[in-house]
């Protein structure tokens, strides 16, 4: 069963894509640390002191670089709130993606039961703590 393509929800991977084509143009490679800059060297971290992995790494590298951030800790807006901090009005966050799947037990024709992956991306905002 696929779900059918929703024009309202933004597409993820053009998103993102576009974003690395755009530095790339710019002359920058995102994925490599530029020594001469003042961000963080450090690995990009949730606000708990958990390390982002995978995409998320190049992108919140790539933000904090170009914004010009002295700390690696990112969070959401709930977070803050939860955390007694605040985000400035009309801040930009930058975008970070979950990727995970669903698996639902279903039973087929003849009667066996049968695991379903549904892979799922979800995209949020983050905010540096700077």
């Amino acid at each position: 069963m696929t779900r059918p393509a929703d024009p309202a929800r933004p597409d993820i991977h053009a998103r993102i894509t576009q974003q690395i084509i755009h530095q790339l143009e710019a002359g920058v490679r995102p994925w490599t640390q530029p020594w001469k800059t003042s961000a963080c060297v450090s690995g990009p971290l949730r606000h708990d002191g958990a390390p982002y992995n995978g995409i998320n790494v190049v992108l919140l590298w790539s933000e904090a670089a170009s914004r010009g951030f002295s700390r690696p800790t990112w969070m959401t807006f709930r977070q803050a709130l939860a955390l007694g901090a605040h985000v400035r009005k009309g801040e930009r966050g930058a975008t970070v993606v979950y990727a995970n799947q669903i698996v639902r037990e279903n039973t087929d024709d003849t009667g066996a039961e049968v695991q379903q992956r549904i892979p799922f991306l979800k995209a949020y905002t983050v905010f540096n703590v700077d």
